[in-house]
């Protein structure tokens, strides 16, 4: 696997460091498909059950790779160059960054984003793409693609409304401002702020909890969340009541019990 990503696991919680710190962890095509292996990797480990992702150096993700596309537009200007084509182009994202918010969508475990610096473009939506977000001090967050001309394209349009509100969202995307890790605090957009050298261990301290937890329960609440964002309320409780049947039959379920009545803390084993 390539080294633009590092994957580590320990104790039950695998972080995924974003590793081209000299490109301020753009995504080019080499990333993307980094990414999209050790998503699938996480998703299909037992091991891991909580996943952090966080970038190397002074940025999270600075999106994707501009003078790539500069590159690319100068190449389409010249004379004898191919027609532009937008049904290639539009194939490029469906198999190219759009594999990753369709990979997100397949975890069903805690994915949390240790935003360490700018998260703008695609790297903003990638963060969004997370269950929570913890930011740095020193982050910041920004939806650019309006102003070089784009929209967003990676899922982005779908997440922001959902977390912030519509009004919110289509403030941050139609003008392209960047807001710092206070903002996105005040406006719901990440659970905590903390100084950017407490970052990684804050994160880890909640993963642990939750590497800690009771496993299928954590899976099945979260798929009732996404699940829910789609579902009438008597469609969610329909899953729910299914959900709760299946977990009451467990041994994490029972040992939840008997540590509650017997004033202890509860040892999970995942079944």
């Amino acid at each position: 696997m390539s080294d633009l990503i590092l994957y580590e696991t320990s104790e039950g919680i695998t972080t995924l460091t974003l590793n081209d710190p000299e490109r301020r962890n753009a995504f080019g095509g080499e990333m993307v498909n980094t990414l999209v292996a050790c998503l699938k990797r996480f998703r299909d480990d037992d091991e891991g059950k909580v996943l952090i992702i966080t970038g190397a150096g002074k940025s999270f993700c600075a999106g994707g790779n501009v003078k790539m596309m500069d590159e690319t537009a100068r190449k389409r200007s010249e004379t004898d160059a191919p027609p532009y084509d937008p049904i290639a182009q539009r194939d490029s994202y469906r198999k190219g960054v759009q594999r990753i918010p369709v990979l997100f969508s397949e975890i069903d475990k805690p994915v949390i984003a240790a935003v360490n610096g700018a998260a703008a473009g695609a790297g903003f939506d990638l963060t969004l793409m997370c269950d929570i977000r913890i930011a740095g001090e020193h982050a910041r967050f920004g939806a650019v693609f309006c102003k070089i001309g784009l929209a967003p394209g990676d899922g982005g349009a779908f997440f922001l409304p959902r977390i912030v509100g519509i009004e919110k969202a289509c403030e941050l995307i139609f003008t392209g401002d960047i807001i710092d890790a206070q903002e996105a605090l005040r406006i719901g957009m990440v659970s905590r702020v903390v100084p950017n050298d407490a970052l990684l261990d804050e994160a880890r301290a909640l993963a642990a909890r939750m590497a800690n937890g009771a496993t299928l329960a954590l899976k099945m609440a979260k798929r009732a969340i996404y699940r829910g964002l789609h579902q009438t309320l008597d469609e969610s409780l329909e899953l729910m009541a299914l959900m709760q049947s299946m977990l009451h039959g467990t041994e994490d379920h029972r040992e939840g019990v008997r540590a509650f009545t017997e004033k202890r803390a509860p040892k999970f084993v995942g079944r």
